[in-house]
């Protein structure tokens, strides 16, 4: 399986998993959400439908509508199939968005991967944002390396092609750096809220666990706090 059609099929088992939908939903949401398969046909979209149908990763079923089977049964057309993820299509999905590996940050795997940020979890987001970041920042490198080289032999055209290249990927290195910054914001708001929850219940335990204090003892300020041969100031010591 070519990295091409691997990232197309993580895509498709990603949307399936949102709702069932036939071939030219898929096709359109492929299009309009995940712009990276702008370029993918319907040649290539039912052949990765029909072999994750084999893997047991999707199963196909007749339209809902029946009223839309009659005419298609009229017309002589096929009625549409809609494809629905199974569960071990659902595992297999899930596993696919464990995964933090190298091909997690090249460039269309990593936009595929992006797109289901919400259904990643956080430590797995974090690992494939600051994956990308180092893959960036080491292609930058090479590129002002490059630059550097070949600057006087390059034509005015060229050399603002090369510039023009550099600043998108500068401009990315700080959109992650932003990204990374708020998936470590929101942690460490979790753990503050999480430790501040933890401290409520132990004092709630505590104050509960605890054996009651009189309500004399209290408006007294503490009298057994006071020396013992101190007199009570509630006595009178005149003769």
């Amino acid at each position: 399986m070519s990295r091409r059609s691997g990232i197309l099929e993580f895509a498709v088992l990603g949307l399936l998993r949102e709702a069932p939908m036939h071939g030219y939903e898929l096709r359109k949401r492929l299009n309009t959400s995940l712009g990276i398969f702008r370029a993918f046909s319907y040649g290539t979209l039912y052949p990765c439908l029909k072999t994750l149908v084999a893997n047991g990763w999707l199963i196909e079923e007749p339209g809902s509508a029946p009223e839309d089977a009659l005419a298609a049964s009229l017309a002589g057309r096929r009625a549409k199939i809609v494809y629905r993820l199974t569960a071990e299509g659902k595992e297999h999905f899930e596993e696919l968005l464990s995964h933090t590996g190298p091909d997690t940050w090249e460039d269309e795997h990593f936009a595929a991967r992006f797109a289901f940020f919400g259904q990643t979890e956080r430590e797995v987001r974090m690992r494939v944002l600051e994956g990308r970041r180092s893959r960036l920042e080491e292609r930058l490198e090479k590129m002002r390396a490059s630059l550097a080289r070949t600057r006087e032999r390059l034509d005015d055209y060229t050399l603002e092609l090369q510039r023009h290249g550099m600043e998108s990927v500068e401009r990315e290195v700080r959109w992650l750096n932003e990204l990374i910054e708020s998936e470590r914001a929101g942690r460490d708001q979790r753990r503050s809220m999480a430790t501040g929850e933890a401290a409520r219940q132990d004092n709630a335990s505590g104050e509960s666990g605890g054996p009651p204090r009189r309500r004399d003892e209290a408006s007294r300020g503490g009298a057994a706090s006071r020396h013992p041969d101190a007199p009570d100031p509630s006595e009178d010591t005149t003769n």
